[in-house]
């Protein structure tokens, strides 16, 4: 297309287009045309009745016409006349598509130009290419033609007046053509379908009354607009459930009903803190906060079922009912919902044998696993089995998650006798799932272990050294190259502690807090602090963490090397391991009591602050640990009595000692030091 002529149709300029037009017309009658004004149209017709014909440039032979250009570009008044002096000299560029499949009708429509589309429209109810007039019944044929065109996407103008948010251009069209709202007729998203999507309410209600409810609700991948309401929020969804109940029964290409698409929302829970965040959004006015009140999302699911309740017993093509998908995102109050309506919806089964509580355990879900333990109703299922023979606590020793293992576990009615179809109980998974080698005895795999066999856990019929030999020697000789390589890898990360931490205490030992006292006094070179308790903690704590990292060094040295054997490597790492966190320990009280001796003649208060801040770290180390551990006492009671949890007591204890021992020997030795 020219550069003149271009410019001309994008700024609306009508004068200038008829001039270059007319030019265009002169000189493609005469021998010297100007290059690049006369180019050739597929499709026209001329008077001789060729297939193809010159004219002047009113196209462009890879793109889109001058009347889409001028469409696209404005809804003036200029722009209004210089669509109808194209459409004067070339009548037929009003229903040509683009390259997109776009007629000038979608490019008004997608940029919003409500006054070009109604005057495109009027355009083709005048006059026909031979210019004489219409019919009523003809000119409204070939407007349902132009506004029906398909783009290569499938969508008409109404799309694209969706997409836009236009009501007034919405209600145009289908002034026009009322059955415009069920196109396509075959696959893609209809308009209402986009209209949901974007939350366009107004819309939604003019497309359904103006169709007089002929209209197409269809979506992409088989989905309908009800699939699309349920994500968007309850109003959307009661409207749409009062102009057609029929779809909730419909299932998109992979078998999922609206409800399965309400249920697999993600619980409130896990977006409470950005709840409360939006609720202080004018602290914040540049960022724009989403959210979904909980009351809300329960309610749509509710309201599914109050409209069909047949709609919970619907299966997607994987088997799976709309309770398992609430429970496999942890949706607990769909999951109440479901429940309270159809108690037996507990004890159905997906494709994999599963029921709800078996997806809750594998996803990890906790609140949907504590709400079936604790609720008496649902007892019966406790102990059902998938198609692998495994029970709920069976996939809870798989999945090494205490948090879902530890309500199941303290439930006694939850059987743990059971065996799954390769005979293995709860307690043999458990064993079996433990790494071989080295591991951190306070990892979820090793508590649950201990914990089913302090509750006397029984194991499978089958000979134990034959077990042993299949699931727990074997595959330690298979893997001794692996443990080899992991114990190396973990010697270096904690070499690199040991090594610093001796290296910084034996700085300290010669950069004492306060300095030394000047060589023309008395006792000159001793440190001017010396004689202080709290100095003397902090010398003992720096000795201890300088003598413990360096014990640890020196386990960690034989350890590293692999022509020492195996388990002699592994028991020098076990003991480093123990000397370097408790030179951790000592370091962290010889940095706060360093700090309190220097600082508390002068700033009593910070000194003391720092001293407890500085127990973070120890804190921190272990509270991961003694969570599980405190977790675990009340299951542990309920299934097996006061001895087990005697035991766990003793554990705690053993622990902290562990722990905290150096803290025993610092304030010890230095109460007792003489000065």
């Amino acid at each position: 297309m020219h550069p003149r002529l271009l410019m001309a149709a994008r700024l609306g300029d009508t004068q200038r287009l008829k001039n270059l037009l007319d030019a265009g017309r002169s000189d493609s009658v005469g021998a010297h045309a100007h290059p690049g004004l006369v180019v050739r149209v597929e499709g026209s017709s001329s008077s001789s009745g060729a297939s193809a014909a010159t004219t002047p440039l009113t196209t462009c032979s890879s793109s889109c016409s001058l009347l889409h250009v001028v469409a696209a570009c404005g809804d003036g008044d200029e722009f209004l006349e210089s669509a109808k002096v194209i459409h004067d000299r070339a009548r037929h560029l009003l229903g040509i598509p683009d390259r997109n499949g776009d007629t000038p009708v979608h490019l008004a429509a997608r940029a919003g130009n409500t006054r070009m589309v109604s005057h495109l429209i009027h355009l083709a109810k005048t006059t026909d290419d031979e210019g004489e007039g219409h019919g009523a019944d003809e000119s409204s044929r070939l407007v349902k033609e132009l506004l029906r065109a398909e783009n290569r996407l499938g969508e008409t103008a109404l799309h694209d007046a969706v997409r836009v948010g236009s009501r007034g251009m919405v209600i145009r069209l289908m002034e026009e053509d009322p059955e415009l709202a069920s196109f396509p007729r075959e696959g893609g998203a209809s308009p209402l379908y986009l209209a949901v999507v974007m939350e366009e309410v107004a819309i939604a209600r003019s497309l359904h009354d103006m169709s007089h409810g002929s209209l197409s609700y269809a979506g992409p991948n088989g989905q309908n607009a009800l699939h699309a309401a349920v994500l968007r929020g309850k109003v959307m969804t009661a409207m749409l459930l009062g102009w057609n109940e029929v779809l909730t029964e419909e299932g998109d290409h992979d078998g999922c009903t609206p409800l399965h698409f309400a249920t697999s929302q993600q619980p409130e829970e896990g977006r409470s803190l950005l709840c409360r965040i939006s609720q202080h959004s004018n602290k914040f006015p540049w960022i724009r906060f989403t959210t979904t009140t909980s009351t809300a999302a329960a309610d749509i699911p509710l309201l599914l079922l109050q409209t069909n309740p047949c709609s919970a017993y619907c299966r997607d093509a994987g088997g799976a009912f709309p309770i398992h998908v609430a429970a496999a995102v942890g949706a607990h109050k769909a999951v109440s919902t479901l429940l309270g309506m159809f108690p037996d919806s507990a004890g159905l089964r997906d494709a994999d044998g599963r029921t709800f509580l078996h997806v809750a355990v594998e996803k990890k879900r906790h609140s949907v696993v504590k709400h079936a333990c604790r609720a008496p109703s649902l007892a019966w299922i406790l102990n059902m089995q998938d198609k692998d023979g495994n029970t709920a606590l069976h996939l809870a020793v798989k999945a090494a998650d205490t948090d879902t293992f530890f309500p199941l576990f303290g439930n006694r009615q939850v059987r743990m006798d059971l065996a799954n179809n390769n005979g293995q109980t709860c307690r043999d998974l458990s064993l079996i799932d433990i790494p071989p080698g080295l591991s951190y005895k306070w990892n979820p795999k090793q508590m649950i272990h201990r914990a089913l066999t302090r509750a006397s856990a029984a194991h499978g019929i089958r000979r134990w050294d034959q077990f042993e030999e299949e699931y727990i020697l074997r595959p330690r000789r298979e893997d001794e190259e692996k443990e080899s390589e992991k114990l190396n890898n973990s010697t270096q990360t904690l070499g690199i502690s040991s090594v610093l931490i001796a290296t910084v205490t034996f700085g300290a030992t010669f950069a004492l807090p306060g300095g030394y006292i000047a060589d023309d006094h008395a006792n000159g070179g001793a440190p001017t602090l010396a004689g202080r308790h709290a100095f003397r903690v902090f010398v003992v704590a720096n000795a201890l963490a300088f003598i413990c990292s360096s014990l640890g060094t020196v386990g960690l040295m034989y350890s590293g090397i692999t022509t020492v054997d195996l388990p002699i490597r592994q028991r020098h790492f076990l003991w480093s391991l123990f000397f370097v966190s408790s030179s951790l320990t000592s370091l962290v009280v010889a940095f706060a009591w360093g700090s309190y001796t220097v600082l508390s003649p002068v700033a009593h208060s910070t000194a003391v602050a720092i001293c407890v801040i500085s127990m973070v770290v120890i804190v921190y180390r272990s509270a991961g640990r003694f969570q599980r551990m405190y977790a675990l006492a009340a299951p542990l009671y309920v299934r097996a009595g006061i001895r087990p949890l005697l035991m766990l007591a003793k554990d705690i204890f053993t622990r902290m000692l562990r722990l905290y021992w150096p803290f025993i020997v610092i304030f010890t030795w230095a109460a007792c030091a003489i000065s």
